[in-house]
């Protein structure tokens, strides 16, 4: 069974994903949100994040919080809407980062929940992941978790564990 670092955003959008690639896969949670707005909203979802992990027998490894990761990337896209210019930008950096750390870690393979959300673009996504994948030369995993019911699945483990579910992606330029 090969070995899968699968970036996540948030706890919510991990279980069904979670769910759908458990018997394929020996995951391990990486949570990299340097988009985050806030140490406590990060915190927040990260403690979500654990207790979630902690319930289905999943690992997570963590790199602490860093917003000026982000602040850097996106310098001068901060007014883009939500789904516009920035995102892939974002996109990008969380992608890059997981496929370094999962070489590092000596996984096989990498991926993101990221497309579970009906407000994130599949389509892009997985093709940051190939690039990055190429660059890095580790393999992505493709994936769109909204299909069949993904994202309706994800709010019904959501309710089923009380987790909490924020009301918009973290960034703070999303929020307006």
């Amino acid at each position: 069974m090969k070995k899968l670092l699968l970036h996540s955003c948030c706890g919510p959008c991990s279980t069904q994903v979670i769910d759908f690639l458990k018997n394929d896969y020996d995951i391990t949670i990486y949570y990299y949100n340097p988009n985050i707005d806030t140490n406590e909203e990060y915190q927040h979802r990260l403690s979500e994040q654990k207790r979630y992990c902690q319930i289905v027998g999943v690992p997570v490894v963590e790199d602490g919080y860093n917003s000026g990761d982000f602040l850097e990337k996106v310098k001068g896209f901060e007014n883009e809407k939500e789904g516009g210019a920035r995102c892939p930008i974002c996109f990008k950096l969380r992608l890059q980062k997981t496929a370094q750390k999962a070489k590092t870690l000596g996984f096989d393979i990498f991926g993101t929940t990221l497309t579970v959300s009906p407000h994130k673009n599949a389509e892009i996504i997985n093709a940051i992941g190939k690039s990055v994948g190429y660059d890095e030369d580790i393999e992505f995993l493709e994936g769109n978790y909204k299909k069949q019911d993904g994202y309706k699945k994800s709010i019904e483990f959501s309710k089923k564990y009380n987790l909490y579910r924020q009301n918009y992606c973290g960034c703070k330029f999303s929020r307006r």
